[in-house]
């Protein structure tokens, strides 16, 4: 009988560490310690309030260690906090279309050096192909790039990442029906489209955010005018 209540009771304590394990997976990431660090320009500071991205990197699970990819860097905004949330024992490409003289110089600096910048055609994109990613985020710019380039560099991105590893598209909204036919007056493209095109090389849809919504955008004029306050989807496909 001592011996049956000792096996009950490992496996309760067995139970309540799994479940204690699985509450603390769960937990949402909190970056604001790493957002608020003044050695950030305060100019990408300034942006955190419309951009979010303590809500957007917590949706998307990044964590210590991880190796990812901020495609389209532009300004390099999110390449400086996927930087700083990776950590040292991470790694993050940085890539472009073309060469930004601004982010090789940024990328110099002892914060960042866990940061290889890569240019080159999207079509080509030159991130490693063994499945060796973690995370592959894209923000504003997938309604830049070419149909075409966008189906290539979607299957480098897929080739890239690990199983489970998870892709992420953040781009200003456009109204239903209208597909990318937006993309160069607007600067919008349609949700539908992207997860289309995501799905047509393997990806899965995973989750949709709504920390980026608003209602109020009428979706029929240019994002220039709303600059980062435009309804923006976001999206997180995995690879199965």
């Amino acid at each position: 009988m001592h011996k049956r209540a000792l096996i009950e009771a490992s496996s309760l304590c067995a139970l309540m560490l799994t479940l204690t394990g699985c509450a603390a997976t769960r937990r949402t990431p909190d970056y604001s310690a790493v957002l608020a660090n003044t050695a950030r320009p305060e100019n990408e500071r300034a942006l955190d309030a419309v951009r979010k991205p303590n809500e957007v990197m917590a949706f998307y699970g990044v964590k210590k260690g991880d190796k990812v990819a901020d495609i389209y860097a532009a300004r390099d905004y999110y390449t400086a906090i996927l930087s700083q949330l990776v950590g040292p024992e991470g790694l993050v490409y940085s890539a472009n279309p073309a060469p930004r003289p601004e982010l090789h110089e940024r990328a110099k600096q002892p914060a960042l050096a866990n940061v290889r910048v890569l240019d080159g055609p999207l079509d080509k994109l030159a991130l490693p192909q063994d499945g060796s990613l973690d995370f592959v985020f894209i923000h504003l710019d997938y309604h830049e790039i070419a149909a075409d380039t966008r189906i290539a560099m979607n299957r480098r991105i897929f080739a890239a990442l690990r199983r489970g590893g998870a892709y992420g598209v953040v781009d200003h909204s456009a109204a239903p029906g209208r597909g990318d036919q937006d993309a160069k007056t607007f600067h919008r493209i349609e949700k539908s489209l992207v997860i289309k095109d995501a799905a047509s090389v393997g990806f899965k849809l995973d989750k949709e955010g709504t920390m980026l919504s608003r209602a109020e955008d009428t979706r029929d004029f240019s994002v220039t005018k709303l600059r980062d306050r435009s309804e923006r989807f976001v999206l997180r496909f995995e690879k199965p």
